[in-house]
């Protein structure tokens, strides 16, 4: 039975899982089941593995393989599995085969690793990649990768690219992107993601362009939090939406800019805070200070009585 295309089944909280490590720092894939299992009983759906906050950077192929089977073992069917993939070219399209091996509905394409491409590199990249599978890809807009809305309107003519996730956050690019798009492609169901860490403190600003998916790190360890969020904010409880990112995700926002790195490890301290031992994270990224999980802790539970 063929699938329907990726950009008709996106649509919710999207659920980027960090990936599990042992005592001994080896992959834990009984771990990380248990984490994507438990994320999408909570209600995600979708979930991208092996993407930004589940260390894509840290993963041997065969790591990556094994996540992206486990991820689309739990998931068995009930909402897709995006794989992320990324370095250079020919490294991308290894990834790529794998997650579809693996059994991935899509891809998630991070930037070229180091180099700094104009956008002609940029288009034949991202051509390339869509060209080596038959998995819908989602560029990634962000570091060294920031598209131009000429380039942006030329790779929506892909058949096998579905759509753009920005991490960039400047909203006069994003909307001369939603513009270009539109006019080169009228008709063309092109998906837009709110990609910036702790994205739901900018959701109500991308939503003025038209911008409503946004991916959610929270989840990972406030599942409760994000989708009370994330069902005000579609809801259009103001109140509510309001009232999460003064009392919650701002105060998150400042205790993840005190650290380098705290985008993936404070990340992985508030799943383990839940109960569920993911272990630390790999080098080059370190382990938060311990005061700064222990204002992690608290602000947790300040979020839970919020819902109250």
């Amino acid at each position: 039975m063929t699938k329907p295309p990726l950009a008709a089944r996106l649509d919710g909280l999207l659920f980027f899982p960090v990936t599990a490590y042992g005592p001994d720092g080896a992959l834990d894939t009984d771990v990380f089941r248990a984490h994507v299992r438990g994320g999408v009983d909570a209600g995600a759906a979708a979930v991208f593995a092996c993407c930004g906050t589940g260390e894509f950077h840290a993963l041997t192929p065969e790591e990556f393989g094994a996540c992206v089977s486990a991820a689309v073992a739990e998931a068995a069917g009930r909402v897709p599995v995006v794989a992320g993939t990324g370095y250079g070219t020919a490294l991308a399209v290894r990834y790529a085969r794998i997650a579809e091996e693996a059994g991935a509905d899509g891809l998630l394409a991070m930037p070229p690793y180091l180099v700094a491409p104009d956008q002609e590199g940029l288009r034949n990249h991202y051509t390339a990649l869509a060209d080596a599978t038959g998995l819908d890809v989602i560029v990634y807009q962000r570091d060294n990768a920031v598209l131009a809305p000429d380039t942006v309107a030329e790779l929506a003519r892909h058949p096998g690219i579905a759509g753009l996730k920005d991490g960039v956050g400047d909203l006069d690019l994003m909307q001369r992107i939603v513009s270009a798009v539109r006019t080169a492609e009228p008709g063309r169901e092109f998906l837009y993601f709110n990609g910036l860490p702790t994205a739901e403190l900018t959701c109500p600003a991308y939503r003025g362009i038209g911008v409503g998916l946004y991916s959610s790190a929270a989840f990972c360890f406030a599942p409760e939090i994000a989708v009370a969020f994330h069902r005000a904010f579609t809801e259009g409880d103001d109140a509510t939406v309001r009232r999460l990112l003064d009392g919650f995700y701002r105060p998150l926002v400042e205790l993840r800019n005190k650290g380098r790195g705290y985008a993936v490890s404070l990340v992985k301290a508030g799943v383990r805070l839940r109960g569920l031992d993911v272990g630390g994270v790999r080098p080059p990224l370190s382990e938060p200070d311990g005061a700064h999980i222990e204002e992690l802790s608290a602000l947790m539970e300040h979020g839970r009585t919020l819902l109250a």
